[in-house]
């Protein structure tokens, strides 16, 4: 009686395990059909890329809201670092709107390199556009330091031309090379600058910081620039490491591929993630402006 009451007791939670295999694996299909249903579903489609249109247009209006307000408040001065930055800023959300907001010409362009361009040379400027603050702390850094500073500002065009140049012969190559390895090519190109715009800021905003914090804090001013600077590092820093994941991941996964129509919410959490969410904290961050007279010393960002 005995062994026939464990054999019952054991028939019973194998029955119990397998139920509860296939709940389990029923539950994997119905999510693997919603997801298809999803990306199939032109709806969906639409609402995403509306709403990534609406996003982008907001941060393109902030940005360009604050390049006014910086031009009244200092209309003696040029063209300063500040406000090439901010100007940048409207221009790579601006562009990414209008892809959004007629994202039925934008997508699935014949031939594919038609549809790269119009989605990588954004994030080109987007790359330009947050590695002029990497140039910008390095200017600082080296000033700091008592070193020379003479070589940051033609070195950030010398690096930034050289990746635009090998983008448009890697763009000329998948022109005549109409293979998933052309493809693969220009993605894995992007995921490399992304993650040597990594890197700066680490270097860089991570240096400035740490020398930040090894000066005594006299000022309510001091601490909050130290803040800025490990908040801004933090996010662009994480921004483009996603981003250089993402499209590697992309590159040999066309599950994952983000140049895409039919995956509204993998693009709509990719480009949220990696653009919109960084430029609008980046902007709330360095929201202030410069003061109405500047002497000679003048830093923008700053």
């Amino acid at each position: 009686m005995a062994s026939s009451s464990s054999l019952s007791t054991k028939g019973f939670i194998w029955f119990k395990y397998i139920a509860d295999a296939q709940s389990f694996t029923g539950g994997i299909s119905l999510l693997n059909g919603w997801w298809d249903e999803i990306n199939e579903s032109q709806k969906w489609q639409e609402d995403a890329f509306y709403a990534l249109c609406a996003a982008y247009g907001l941060v393109c209006l902030i940005a360009l809201v604050q390049l006014v307000r910086i031009q009244m408040r200092v209309p003696e001065y040029g063209w300063t670092t500040q406000k090439v930055f901010h100007l940048m800023n409207f221009v790579v959300n601006g562009l990414r709107a209008v892809q959004f907001g007629f994202y039925w010409r934008v997508f699935h362009r014949k031939p594919k390199v038609l549809d790269m361009i119009l989605l990588d040379l954004p994030g080109l400027l987007f790359f330009s556009t947050y590695t002029l603050l990497v140039l910008f702390w390095a200017e600082i850094y080296h000033q700091a330091r008592s070193l020379p500073t003479d070589k940051l500002r033609p070195t950030y065009f010398i690096i930034n031309g050289i990746v635009y140049f090998l983008q448009i012969c890697i763009w000329m190559y998948m022109r005549f090379n109409k293979s998933d390895a052309a493809v693969e090519v220009a993605e894995l190109f992007f995921s490399v600058i992304s993650l040597g715009a990594a890197v700066g800021f680490i270097l860089y905003g991570g240096r400035l910081f740490v020398m930040l914090r090894r000066f005594p804090i006299e000022s309510r001013g001091r601490q909050k620039k130290m803040h800025e600077v490990g908040f801004v590092t933090g996010i662009c820093c994480a921004c483009f490491l996603i981003r250089c994941i993402m499209v590697a991941i992309s590159a040999f996964d066309k599950n994952a591929d983000i140049h895409v129509l039919n995956h509204p919410i993998l693009d709509f959490a990719y480009y949220m993630i990696v653009e919109i969410l960084p430029s609008a904290l980046v902007l709330f961050i360095l929201r202030k402006l410069p003061p109405r007279r500047a002497s000679d010393q003048y830093h923008p960002i700053k």
